[in-house]
């Protein structure tokens, strides 16, 4: 695929993005979480699905739930200067909720929804301890 295609590809996925995010927001609204709550998670799953699932290939949110751990394991790490344990707790909790939305939209079985959940489970502390070397090495110069 050419960069146009690309780029065309990411538009129309934006799109769908776009509205996945307005019903999600929609959804923490009418579990009763704050504003503040619903800012972060918002912000947090807009920059998994426009940002990252859209950084190597164009991989639509609905596909993205078994990329998780090439993200927070790796791909977050690296690239979002504000990663701390804490961010990446709060995106691996950002995560499960806007899954568990898809799932309840029938756009993800099941079964990947508890495989997510069990990935983030079994993961985070690797994640965590990864963050640690990545900023260890980053002040050893």
């Amino acid at each position: 695929m050419d960069y146009s295609d690309y780029e065309k590809k990411c538009a129309a996925v934006r799109q769908e993005n776009k509205v996945l995010l307005e019903g999600f927001e929609s959804w923490l609204k009418e579990k009763g979480l704050g504003e503040n709550t619903v800012s972060n998670h918002l912000n947090n799953i807009d920059f998994y699905i426009n940002d990252f699932l859209l950084y190597y290939d164009v991989i639509p949110a609905a596909e993205g739930a078994d990329e998780i751990s090439s993200f927070l394991g790796n791909w977050f790490i690296r690239k979002a200067m504000w990663a701390s344990e804490s961010s990446i707790r709060s995106n691996a909790a950002s995560l499960k909720k806007f899954y568990q939305y898809l799932f309840e939209l029938d756009m993800i079985p099941r079964e990947e929804l508890a495989e997510l959940k069990l990935c983030i489970k079994e993961d985070l502390p690797d994640w965590l301890e990864e963050l640690r070397r990545f900023d260890s090495l980053a002040f050893d110069f």
